[in-house]
């Protein structure tokens, strides 16, 4: 059988919303694999619950409300993956995405930012997003749009001629001719400015200097606040206030396309297409959940985390959040947690939101062996934006395969020592090993360095072995 996606549902969907959701659970992973090493049981559950987005818009009407999305909580120390799994995924999907700390959050009642302005956010963010499709669909028209108005300034018009005596006057003919030398001159001037040869020339262009009043409301939810603009409210008393500015051709055509495109745009449409956007396939990812696990008593910083953790519940539950563009319900929406959990576990949360996270994914601890790969496999890898840093310099830097193990060795090894603070340590070693190279770099343009394992140990050698030094510096 065949179902039909409604009309409706299509809609909340753009281009880039169904990039990742268009790719098998196995390819998504195989996306993460570029970026992210090992933590197959986190990837899989992550790609699972994206492609059940896409099973879930396939379903009847009846049956689709009813499929809750399955929350995760991903469990592990710091430095290995959590953040950066969601972080990955927020680039390869084209839904709004937002990541929060759970610990910005605070409980009704008490200073801070109450928990549906994270809703807000996702809104604002998905907004931006369908403001951006939008604005590329029509970008050729809109670039056309520029471009004629760009040839007017260029080429103003003359006075308009006097009306000829009857037809086939000499004053008909000279208009017909001078109507036809203008449309000549104006082809070469597009020409011209097609090619780039006007790039130097200034024109003087109207714009807009008005920023309309607002003020802040602060609502009975907290301190969220809300901005009311006064054009909508009086659209007639705020009509703008426009001024002439000199800038350079380039300046000015895309001050005239971005004016173009904004006149294009249906703000309402994109208001509509955004929050069905986050009702049907929006993601929240809460890190540091665990900071908020605490289910006693008491007074100080810690009064409130289980007053936040209730306050987060309806929100995970689906409730509706009122924002200024409108109702928006999170039924659907995806919440990803994540947290360390060294001081506390997830059972040391309010057994209502342990509920709403049914899935738990545990995340390993890097060994040496991970952190060699992490430097040698990932797109994104230390290794390789420092070579390419250097390269700017003119600076052609090698890192040998002796290298990337003793530097992998060495931030293991101060892990051990110190607090264990995963491949984040890498940043801090791989900062000492190519500090006086960073340093010197601009005077030593055209050079070839090779950094090996004798080079690393030169640079950490004194800082490793003096293990109170080591707590400080690496």
């Amino acid at each position: 059988m065949v179902i039909r996606l409604p009309e409706s549902v299509e809609s909340m969907r753009g281009p880039a919303a169904s990039k990742v959701e268009d790719l098998t659970p196995r390819e998504i992973v195989a996306e993460l694999d570029k970026f992210i090493v090992g933590q197959q049981a986190a990837k899989r559950a992550v790609a699972i619950a994206i492609r059940n987005r896409r099973r879930r818009l396939k379903l009847p009407d009846d049956l689709r409300d009813e499929v809750a999305p399955k929350n995760i909580i991903m469990i592990g120390p710091t430095g290995v993956g959590k953040t950066e799994i969601a972080r990955r995924l927020s680039r390869l999907t084209g839904s709004p995405f937002l990541k929060v700390e759970a610990t910005k959050f605070t409980e009704v009642g008490y200073v801070g930012r109450d928990v549906e302005s994270m809703v807000r956010d996702l809104l604002e963010l998905g907004i931006g997003l369908v403001k951006e499709e939008k604005t590329e669909q029509i970008r050729p028209k809109a670039r056309s749009v520029a471009e004629e108005r760009l040839l007017d300034l260029l080429l103003p018009a003359g006075p308009s001629p006097r009306p000829p005596a009857g037809p086939g006057a000499p004053g008909e003919v000279d208009e017909a001719e001078s109507r036809a030398e203008r449309r000549a001159t104006r082809e070469k001037l597009r020409s011209q400015l097609r090619d780039g040869a006007l790039n130097d020339r200034t024109v003087e262009v109207e714009i807009n200097e008005s920023s309309m009043p607002s003020f802040q409301i602060f609502t009975g939810q907290g301190v969220e606040q809300m901005d009311v603009n006064l054009r909508n409210m009086m659209p007639g008393l705020f009509g703008g206030r426009r001024s002439r500015r000199r800038m350079k051709v380039p300046e000015a055509l895309e001050h005239l396309e971005r004016e173009a495109a904004d006149g294009l745009l249906d703000e309402q449409e994109i208001t509509r297409e955004a929050i069905g956007r986050v009702e049907s396939s929006g993601i929240i990812f809460l890190d540091e959940i665990d900071k908020i696990a605490g289910r006693h008593g008491g007074s100080g910083p810690d009064v409130s985390r289980e007053g936040v953790q209730r306050d987060i519940l309806p929100i995970v539950e689906g409730s509706v959040v009122a924002t200024r563009y409108g109702m928006v319900r999170t039924d659907h929406v995806l919440f990803l947690a994540a947290g360390a959990f060294h001081m506390s576990k997830p059972s040391d949360l309010i057994p209502e939101l342990q509920g709403r996270f049914p899935l738990r994914v545990e995340l390993d601890a890097l060994d040496r062996d991970d952190l060699v790969r992490i430097l040698r496999e990932p797109e994104n890898s230390l290794v390789r934006q420092y070579t390419a840093l250097l390269r700017t310099e003119g600076i052609e830097v090698t890192f040998s395969d002796d290298a990337i193990d003793a530097v992998a060795e060495y931030a293991a090894l101060v892990n051990d020592r110190t607090e264990n603070i995963g491949a984040r340590r890498l940043h801090t070693i791989m900062e000492r090993v190519v500090e006086e190279l960073s340093f010197t770099a601009p005077e030593r343009a055209g050079e070839r360095i090779t950094i090996d394992a004798d080079y690393v140990r030169a640079a950490l050698d004194d800082l490793a072995s003096d293990e109170d030094l080591s707590k400080y510096i690496l």
